[in-house]
């Protein structure tokens, strides 16, 4: 996966992140348990987070540096 694609990816993630946690509000509104919307979220998060991490390692690899950045 290269770089481009994988900023977009976060950027679809974090547009469906937002969704996601438009529809918990939703629902706490409405008293409907949220607890399998709130899982969701965190797959979702721990997915967005994975894709960061693999952004990271691609730019470090386009700009040829393999040390980590503090």
């Amino acid at each position: 996966m290269g770089l481009d694609h994988v900023r977009a990816e976060i950027e679809r993630m974090r547009v469906q992140v937002g969704r996601q946690r438009r529809e918990i509000l939703e629902l706490q509104k409405a008293g409907i348990p949220t607890a399998s919307a709130e899982a969701l979220l965190e797959r979702m998060l721990s997915k967005t987070d994975a894709l960061c991490e693999q952004r990271d390692r691609l730019k470090r690899e386009v700009n040829g540096t393999g040390a980590r950045a503090r």
